[in-house]
C-alpha cells in the first residue's frame, strides 16, 4: 500500500478503539462511585422496571409497618385508659360491698360511699371522654365509625372520618340528596354521513393532544374505531349518532369539571367548526348524617383535589362518599343509602389496597357499662344509699367489669395477635425484598474492579498503539532524505 501523510489510518484506528474503552471505563467508575448497577435505566432498561417496582413495595411495606406499630400504640393508650377504669370499678365494688353492710353503717357512711361513687363516675366520663391517640377520641364511641352502604345501586363506598359537620358522629342513616348531577364532557359535531361505510376524507383530527390522520380510505366507522382505540389516552370515546344521515359524539369518560374533550378539526372531517370544547359538570349533595347532637346536613361537593372525579363527593372533614353512575342519573329526593356505625378502627396493615383490619372499642362512659342487669340502671345510675340500691350496685358493676374485661381482651388480642405478628412479617417481607432489590440494583464491587483494571490496561496500551501511529508518517522523512 502507498504512505501518506494527510490521513493516517492507522491513528484514526487506534483513537476510535481508545475512545471506546474510555467510554466504557466510565461504566464501572460510575458504578464504583455510586455503589450502583443500574444508575439509569439505559444500563439495563428491564432491570430498572422490576427494581423500581420492589423499591415501590419495599416503601410501602416500611409504611405499613410504621401503621402497624402506629396501631399498637395506640391500642396502647386505649388499653392503659381502660386500665385505670377497670380500677375505678373495683374500688365502686369495695364501696358497694361496705355500703350493703346496713347493719353497721348508719346515713353518714352511705352518703360519704356516695359521694365518692359520684366522684369515680365523674372519672370514668373523663376518661372516656378525653383518652385520644393523637386527636382521635378512642373511648367515646366515635372511634373509626364504619359505613355499610345500603344501596349499592346508588352509591359505591362510603366514608366517614367520625367528625361530621365538627360533631362526632353517632349511629343513623346516610341520606343523599342531589341537587346538582355530574355530566360527562360532550361534543356532538355536525359534519354528517349518508351511511357508517362512508369515507372519511382525507386530513387530520386532534382530540385531547392526540392528533388522528384520514389518508382518505377509512369509512366513518373505521374512523370512529380509531378514535375508540386511543381512548386511555384521550379519555374520549365516539359514537354514531343517528339513523341517517349519521354524526359523531365525542364524550369524555370520566365525571367532573377537571375533564374536558377539545376537538380540533382544520379539516372538517366530523365538525364545521374548527375549534370545539365542553367541560364536564361536578355533582352536589345534600348529605344528611345523625351526630351526637342530632342529624346535621352538609353540601357535599363533587371533584374536589386535582382530577377528582365528579361523582366522588366530599366536604371539609374528609368524609367521603363515591355516587354510581346509576345513582348520579336516578337518584331522586333525599334517598337513604347508608348506615353509620360508630366504635370501630380501621387499619391499613398492609401494603396493598383493601389490607385494611378492624378493632371495635365501643363507648365506655358510665351510662354504658353494666347495663342490662338491673332495668333502667347502669354505672351512671348507682346508688348506695339503700341496701337494695347497693346491691343492684354490685350486679351492674360485676357486668361492668366482664364487659370492660371482654373489650380489654379484644384490644389486647388484636394487638398481639394481629399488630405485633403482622409488624414481625412485614419486617420479613421487606427484608427478603430488599435482598432482591440489592441483586437487581446494587453493584458487584469485585466484577466492576476487575472491569476496571480490564479498562485501564485497555486504555493505557491504546494510547500506547496511538502514539505509536502518530509515528508512522516520519518514516516518509527518510524517503526525502534518500
Amino acid at each position: 500500500m502507498g504512505i501518506r501523510i494527510n490521513t493516517n489510518l492507522a491513528a484514526l484506528r487506534a483513537l476510535r478503539h481508545l475512545n471506546e474503552t474510555t467510554e466504557r471505563l466510565n461504566q464501572p467508575l460510575t458504578r464504583l462511585a455510586t455503589g450502583l448497577r443500574i444508575n439509569s435505566a439505559a444500563d439495563d432498561p428491564a432491570g430498572l422496571v422490576i427494581s423500581e417496582r420492589l423499591r415501590t413495595q419495599i416503601l410501602a411495606i416500611g409504611r405499613a409497618v410504621r401503621n402497624s406499630q402506629d396501631a399498637i400504640n395506640m391500642t396502647k393508650t386505649a388499653e392503659g385508659a381502660m386500665q385505670e377504669i377497670q380500677d375505678l370499678l373495683r374500688g365502686m365494688r369495695a364501696l358497694a360491698v361496705h355500703s350493703a353492710n346496713t347493719g353497721v353503717n348508719d346515713s353518714n357512711v352511705l352518703a360519704a360511699n356516695q359521694t365518692q361513687i359520684r366522684a369515680m363516675i365523674q372519672s370514668i366520663d373523663r376518661i372516656a371522654a378525653h383518652t385520644s391517640f393523637g386527636t382521635k377520641k378512642l373511648l367515646d364511641g366515635t372511634a373509626g365509625v364504619n359505613a355499610s352502604v345500603t344501596q349499592p345501586d346508588f352509591v359505591s363506598s362510603i366514608y366517614m372520618s367520625g367528625s361530621f359537620n365538627g360533631k362526632a358522629v353517632a349511629n343513623g342513616p346516610v341520606t343523599v340528596n342531589i341537587t346538582t348531577q355530574a355530566a360527562r364532557a360532550q361534543i356532538a359535531t355536525d359534519v354528517t354521513y349518508a351511511s357508517t361505510t362512508s369515507i372519511v376524507a382525507a386530513g387530520t383530527v386532534t382530540i385531547n393532544g392526540m392528533t388522528l390522520v384520514s389518508s382518505g380510505n377509512d369509512t366513518l366507522q373505521d374512523f370512529v374505531s380509531r378514535i375508540n382505540e386511543i381512548s386511555s389516552v384521550t379519555g374520549v370515546t365516539a359514537q354514531i349518532t343517528g339513523t341517517g344521515p349519521f354524526t359523531v359524539t365525542l364524550t369524555q369518560t370520566d365525571y367532573g369539571a377537571d375533564f374536558d374533550v377539545r376537538l380540533s378539526d382544520a379539516n372538517g372531517l366530523l365538525n364545521s367548526t374548527t375549534f370545539a370544547s365542553s367541560t364536564g359538570t361536578d355533582a352536589v349533595a345534600d348529605v344528611t348524617v345523625t351526630t351526637v347532637e342530632g342529624a346535621e346536613t352538609v353540601t357535599f361537593q363533587g371533584g374536589r383535589g386535582p382530577q377528582e372525579s365528579g361523582l366522588l363527593l366530599s366536604d371539609t372533614y374528609g368524609n367521603v362518599i363515591r355516587l354510581t353512575e346509576n345513582g348520579n342519573l336516578t337518584m331522586s329526593g333525599a334517598t337513604q343509602v347508608g348506615i353509620l356505625t360508630a366504635g370501630g378502627i380501621q387499619i391499613q396493615f398492609g401494603p396493598e389496597a383493601n389490607q385494611v383490619a378492624q378493632l371495635s372499642i365501643p363507648s365506655l362512659f358510665s351510662g354504658s357499662l353494666g347495663t342490662g342487669v338491673v332495668a333502667a340502671n347502669s354505672i351512671a345510675t348507682l346508688d348506695l344509699t339503700t341496701r337494695t340500691g347497693a346491691e343492684d350496685a354490685m350486679r351492674i358493676i360485676d357486668a361492668a367489669v366482664a364487659q370492660l374485661a371482654r373489650t380489654r381482651g379484644d384490644v389486647g388480642t388484636f394487638q398481639k395477635d394481629f399488630l405485633e405478628s403482622n409488624v414481625r412479617s412485614l419486617n420479613i417481607a421487606r427484608e427478603n425484598l430488599t435482598a432482591t432489590e440489592s441483586t437487581i440494583r446494587d453493584a458487584d464491587f469485585a466484577f466492576e474492579v476487575t472491569e476496571l483494571t480490564k479498562l485501564q490496561i485497555l486504555q493505557q496500551s491504546g494510547m500506547a498503539v496511538l502514539a505509536q501511529a502518530n509515528q508512522l508518517p516520519q518514516s516518509v522523512l527518510q524517503l526525502l532524505r534518500g
